[in-house]
């Protein structure tokens, strides 16, 4: 059943990000330097348009939602999310960023909550993500959202990513 992307939050309004909205979150990405720090290169209007294309193996447009989140006007969060991958069942969160100026007011909190009660009711069992080995705002935020380091290290130019999944009940989706 394809998945509706309005159902990401019940706060925010959410769609799908398309190559002509790259200029409205590159302003988003970009005020992010703590990211980019652990994870170059900064963002530009072709990278972004790479991403909301880019597919894991054996997966299609069909399963990928690279969606945006605002409030009125205001484009407040992005995410790049692979539905059963890499295993059926898995949400597959690729990339999430709130907007620096939201951060630290339980912005992303919410839309994380929200985003895998969702999830969890369009049949998905686990969200899955990796962050980026030394980031302190990243593991900070994906623990205190109950997602749990899975002891795995994927070596990549820079340093690692360490990969962190949390399971996924629906009506059972607060962190403990």
């Amino acid at each position: 059943m394809p998945m509706n992307v309005s159902d990401l939050s019940t706060c925010y309004t959410v769609r799908a990000l398309l190559p002509e909205d790259a200029k409205r979150v590159l302003p988003l990405l970009c005020g992010n330097e703590i990211f980019y720090h652990y994870h170059p290169p900064e963002p530009t209007l072709a990278s972004i348009c790479e991403d909301m294309a880019a597919l894991p193996p054996g997966k299609t447009l069909q399963d990928k939602h690279y969606v945006g989140f605002s409030q009125g006007d205001a484009l407040i969060a992005v995410m790049d999310l692979i539905l059963d991958y890499p295993s059926p069942g898995t949400a597959m969160i690729g990339f999430f960023m709130v907007d620096i100026s939201c951060q630290g007011r339980g912005t992303g909190t919410q839309i994380i909550a929200q985003a895998l009660e969702a999830l969890a009711a369009q049949g998905m069992t686990k969200a899955r993500l990796a962050i980026d080995e030394g980031n302190p705002q990243s593991r900070a935020f994906w623990l205190k959202n109950g997602f749990v380091l899975t002891g795995e290290r994927i070596s990549n130019d820079i340093a690692a990513y360490l990969p962190m999944e949390r399971p996924l009940r629906h009506g059972a989706n607060e962190p403990n």
